[in-house]
């Protein structure tokens, strides 16, 4: 299965690691090294402009800032929307 990130974007569900709120701020010390080095290494995929995003989806080889919220995606990943 596929989940639709924004803006006619998917990932494949086995790839996903980790969605992380970005409105909520609570991100670790390690979470946001990791963003760092991700950005750093150009693994770095916005999916619309810089300026909307809500979540950040974290895969086996990516980081995907997405413009739609972090419950959405979840509910998407499980398949209750």
């Amino acid at each position: 299965m596929y989940l639709h990130i924004g803006n006619e974007m998917m990932i494949p569900l086995e790839e996903l690691v980790m969605i992380i709120d970005m409105e909520s701020g609570n991100q670790t010390e390690a979470t946001e090294e990791y963003l760092v080095f991700a950005s750093w290494d150009k693994q770095v995929v916005y999916v619309s402009s810089k300026i909307n995003n809500r979540s950040i989806i974290i895969t086996r080889d990516k980081v995907f800032y997405s413009p739609i919220s972090t419950a959405t995606l979840v509910k998407r990943a499980r398949g209750t929307y």
